[in-house]
């Protein structure tokens, strides 16, 4: 009997622990609209989710990104964008994208710093960003 206790300990200790394991190195994915204007909350690597929506005029390497409800929105639409710099090729405007990376506070906010840039799929918006 006591041997049935120590194994069935054993299976729920080994079970938890897989499950535990199979969560490190996964990164959070969110979305425009759940992170905001709270960048400042999310310092640890994440995935967001988005439509891209233009290029920077000052910098190349920087695009924009809105929520995807926003990008389908005709009326009433916040039009809230997170800057994203990616260094390698900007995905096209309408572009649904995943990327990877972390937010880094400069003096004039917070933009977040992409390492990984994935487009999921293409939406057929006309969006433009505000002037800064």
């Amino acid at each position: 009997m006591q041997k049935m206790i120590i194994i069935a300990v054993a299976l729920v200790f080994g079970v938890a622990l897989a499950v535990t394991a199979g969560k490190v190195g996964q990164v959070k994915t969110l979305t425009v609209a759940e992170v905001g204007t709270n960048p400042q909350l999310y310092t640890d690597k994440i995935t967001i989710t988005g439509v891209m929506a233009g290029v920077s005029p000052y910098d190349k390497a920087v695009i924009g990104i809105m929520d995807t409800k926003e990008a389908q929105c005709k009326n009433g639409c916040q039009k809230l964008f997170i800057p994203v710099k990616y260094p390698a090729q900007a995905p096209k405007v309408g572009d649904e994208i995943e990327a990877t990376g972390k937010f880094t506070k400069y003096p004039t906010g917070y933009m977040f710093i992409a390492e990984k840039l994935k487009v999921v799929k293409h939406h057929d918006i006309k969006a433009e960003l505000p002037a800064s």
